[in-house]
């Protein structure tokens, strides 16, 4: 068995690693750390996790590392920085917040509005969409979770860039997402009078964070220069992301390249041609499903991706990559059949 530590357990990802992580046969919580609600018990939290043994919540600054060979970070954006540098050089980390996605100290200081407090570890993070970067993730000591919308555009557009079947100066993804992407912190904008009818577009025009991301990793695939029109929507639904990709190619030689590039790949389904995958045929899984479908207009092609954005986006991918730096099975505690209706 190997033992792990929840930083930041009170938040959905958070709650979402213990659900995973329950039903794994390599893995023990060691560990549950929360600010505001250390003290309190996970049931206290999350009632639905009740029936469970878990440690109790503690302050970060009350939990012995020694036996921890792993740590998620499931911590607000900019709290992970000095944490992983303070922490033992035996434990391995995956970061599920955005403080190691960028290699560039500048890119992250653009995109999040502060200097990065530790650059050297941020040269050596790995970024960890799994199905990319298995090899490197395997011997990494640091992983940077992906952020949730920005996983799900890669899986339908990373085989295409790569393969040169799409014009890159014409990439328009039009995506939506639950309130849960933003995290479980009081806001007054997710309020459910404020969302639970409502459809609304934000952080538009090229200011969403995540852009930051496509940036450097399309640009690092095509060896050049890749910049894509994006713009999220906030949907009154608790999970799951729906992206819609708008682009230039042949359709058929679209659907031909993904599903040779996902064939071998347990969580990635490319569905046949012309279907339109749903987030209801994904909620609860680390799956993500990809339809692909000729536009009337020729030479246009819609990808579109759903995924769950708490377990795939997120707290599943980042057990998937967990498994592999501790030598476990990838697909362990991860094969849950998706909960539909």
């Amino acid at each position: 068995m190997k033992n792990v530590a929840i930083l930041g357990a009170s938040g959905y990802t958070g709650a979402e690693l213990v659900r995973l992580i329950a039903g794994h046969s390599g893995l023990r919580i060691k560990a549950l750390s929360a600010d505001r609600k250390a003290g309190m018990t996970m049931a206290d939290v999350f009632p639905h996790l009740r029936h469970l043994n878990l440690p109790a919540l503690v302050k970060m600054d009350e939990i012995d590392f020694a036996d921890v060979d792993l740590v998620f970070a499931a911590l607000p954006h900019g709290l992970s920085q000095a944490l992983v540098r303070d922490l033992p050089d035996h434990v391995k980390v995956v970061d599920l917040g955005a403080d190691f996605r960028l290699s560039d100290p500048a890119e992250y200081e653009k995109w999040y509005g502060a200097a990065h407090v530790a650059t050297e570890l941020q040269q050596t993070a790995v970024y960890g969409l799994t199905e990319f970067n298995r090899e490197a993730i395997r011997t990494a000591r640091l992983v940077a979770g992906t952020g949730c919308n920005a996983a799900t555009v890669q899986f339908a557009l990373r085989p295409l860039i790569a393969g040169g079947l799409i014009d890159l100066d014409d990439i328009i993804c039009d995506l939506k997402c639950g309130p849960t992407g933003a995290g479980r912190a009081l806001k007054e904008n997710m309020l459910f009078t404020e969302r639970s009818t409502d459809v609304v577009g934000y952080a538009q025009g090229g200011k969403h964070r995540h852009l930051g991301e496509f940036d450097e990793q399309f640009s690092a695939l095509a060896g050049r220069k890749v910049e894509i029109q994006f713009t999220p929507h906030l949907v009154p639904s608790n999970r799951g992301i729906l992206a819609s990709c708008y682009l230039k190619g042949d359709a058929e030689a679209c659907h031909a390249a993904l599903a040779e590039a996902y064939a071998d790949e347990p969580f990635i389904v490319v569905l046949p041609f012309g279907e339109a995958p749903g987030t209801g045929h994904v909620t609860g899984s680390n799956f993500c499903h990809l339809g692909i479908t000729a536009d009337r207009i020729s030479g246009r092609v819609l990808v579109t991706a759903a995924l769950d954005n708490l377990c795939k986006g997120s707290s599943g991918q980042a057990l998937q990559n967990a498994n592999l730096m501790l030598g476990l099975p990838e697909t362990e505690g991860l094969m849950m059949v998706p909960v539909f209706p």
